[in-house]
């Protein structure tokens, strides 16, 4: 198993962070973000994007549209089911159908809790806790090979 631990102090640090795994990301990835809401999902998410290459302002929540895509240096599929009760809702929206696109592309899933049996194994969990008003802790962790290159460069080796 992959795992690695970060201590974020500010908004701009978690930005920073998700700009980092977005430029080492591999296509076919799929990353599941977990957590309360305010956390921070949303923000790293943005700064994955800009990571492969989203303009800033394209990038945006997509709570009540639920799926955004980008165009970046990988197509990116956006999820947001905050809004979803749980796995049938997920069947509802067509989740599985965007699993399998998620292949020449990156999935980015906020509240992914909610449809945890149905994620594909290969995914990488990001799980972030509230400390405080501005910390946040984020553990990125994945049993899946494809990304030991990021976390082999996000723990600086």
């Amino acid at each position: 198993m992959y795992k690695f631990e970060y201590l974020s102090n500010s908004p701009a640090a978690t930005l920073s962070l998700g700009k980092k795994i977005g430029e080492l990301l591999p296509v076919g990835s799929v990353i599941a973000l977990t957590g309360e809401l305010g956390c921070g999902k949303t923000l790293i998410t943005r700064g994955i994007c800009t990571g492969l290459g989203v303009p800033s302002r394209q990038i945006n929540s997509p709570t009540f549209v639920l799926v955004n895509e980008y165009k970046g240096r990988l197509p990116v599929i956006h999820m947001d089911l905050y809004r979803l009760e749980g796995v049938y809702d997920g069947f509802e929206i067509g989740i599985t159908d965007y699993f399998s696109r998620a292949a020449d592309s990156v999935m980015i899933i906020e509240w992914a809790e909610k449809v945890r049996t149905i994620l594909p194994p290969d995914l990488m969990w990001a799980e972030f806790d509230i400390i405080s008003d501005k910390q946040r802790r984020i553990v990125l962790s994945t049993d899946a090979k494809k990304f030991a290159g990021l976390f082999k460069e996000l723990k600086g080796k």
